[in-house]
């Protein structure tokens, strides 16, 4: 490119970056759609096994819940630690690392002896599986050109739903037959394959620039972002909405398997398949916002939701099926957004903010995967429906009144 003078100019920042249609984005979409699919199929693998968990270590439903708790707990801890770590070392190693360790957690979870060790592996290998979400958004950020960060955003998300769609619907059946640990297992080995793809397709770094912990920096590019009052509410989506995804997750299955249903664990696994629905909704609503308006597709996401899981009240099989389809599209729509939301909104660290947004999504999943057990055995599923509703409610409200058209 060269300017009037015929002279070469110097690149704007929208020249900056991988552009969508070469080889080298192609390669980065992929390489991040892998290892979103390493990372979530590890970390919901046991959330169709929760019946089987109860049954075989003779505990409640909110208890074996815990298995899904404690590793996103690991992981709301872990995204602002890796986030300094991807800052120094470089994304790309700093999340081959994490989802490596992950692997190796989860392989010990399945041979501990206690239910109780189980839950502490668990929680290491949330911490490790923080490096993922912690870096991936800033790293896609740093390397496509800006104009097209928000479709990528949406394809790293469309992998992590298909993540937790694999591990849901490979581990339950497996574990019918087999056992829970085994189900767990033959997860963990699909996650090595899929690092071992990340590691050979993802290019290496352009836009990084390695930055040297310092504290005193580092609590600025922290504290930065929570100064702004649409930030903590582009946070708080993510604590909400995905406190409320879970636990409808976590206790669906429940439900199903119960009365008036009363359909065995390796068909009740086929309503994980709902989460192609995501995989659908996330690069497009990652387009819709791109054309015309973060805020637009957010509140009409969290709608979205609000409808499906109303649907799961109809004592009807279809309807329960469907509601979960529409919820299941509807969370993903917003999740894909109020991350990309966050990271071009950061006006401290980008990864630092991407971290605090990981840290409400995952902390809303520890909070409200564990509550959602609490109201479904004081009022059933309605309960936990209940819950879900007020949740999908104060994200919605609380986007509407204060975060701006774009």
């Amino acid at each position: 490119m060269t300017d009037d003078a015929g002279g070469p100019t110097r690149p704007t920042p929208e020249d900056r970056g991988l552009r969508p249609g070469t080889a080298a984005y192609r390669r980065l979409l992929v390489a991040l759609f892998f290892i979103g699919v390493a990372t979530f199929a590890q970390l919901y693998s046991p959330q169709g096994l929760l019946p089987l968990i109860v049954a075989d270590q003779g505990v409640t439903a909110d208890s074996a819940s815990l298995m899904i708790s404690a590793a996103t707990l690991g992981l709301a801890l872990g995204v602002i630690p890796w986030s300094y770590i991807g800052d120094s070392r470089g994304r790309k190693p700093a999340m081959l690392a994490a989802v490596s360790l992950a692997c190796l957690f989860a392989l010990a979870s399945v041979m501990m002896p206690t239910f109780e060790l189980t839950l502490v592996m668990r929680f290491l290998e949330g911490l490790m599986l923080g490096g993922v979400p912690a870096l991936a958004v800033a790293y896609l950020s740093e390397e496509v050109t800006p104009k097209a960060t928000v479709v990528a955003a949406g394809t790293y998300v469309s992998g992590t739903t298909v993540g937790g769609l694999s591990g849901r619907i490979i581990a339950a059946p497996i574990g019918e037959q087999l056992g829970w640990e085994v189900g767990v297992f033959v997860v963990t080995l699909i996650a090595v394959a899929c690092v071992l793809i990340f590691l050979r397709l993802a290019p290496r770094a352009q836009g990084f620039t390695p930055r040297t912990f310092r504290l005193r920096p580092a609590v600025t590019a922290l504290t930065g972002n929570l100064k702004v009052k649409e930030l903590w509410v582009i946070y708080l989506q993510g604590f909400l909405l995905m406190g409320g995804f879970v636990a409808m997750y976590n206790y669906v299955g429940f439900h199903l398997a119960g009365e008036p249903f009363g359909l065995p664990l390796w068909l009740v696994s086929f309503v994980f398949l709902a989460y192609l629905a995501g995989t659908w909704s996330s690069p497009r609503a990652g387009r819709l916002a791109a054309r015309f308006s973060r805020r637009h597709v957010l509140l009409g996401s969290s709608t979205v939701m609000f409808v499906g899981v109303a649907l799961t009240l109809v004592p009807h099989l279809s309807a329960v099926v469907v509601g979960t389809v529409v919820f299941t599209a509807g969370f993903f729509g917003a999740h894909s957004v109020a991350a990309g939301w966050a990271g071009v909104r950061a006006v401290g660290g980008r990864a630092q903010s991407a971290s605090l947004y990981n840290l409400g999504y995952y902390a809303g999943s520890s909070v409200f995967g564990f509550l959602g057990g609490t109201f479904l055995a004081l009022a059933g599923w309605a309960g936990t429906v209940a819950m879900v509703l007020g949740l999908v409610v104060a994200a919605t409200s609380l986007a509407a009144l204060v975060l701006p058209r774009d």
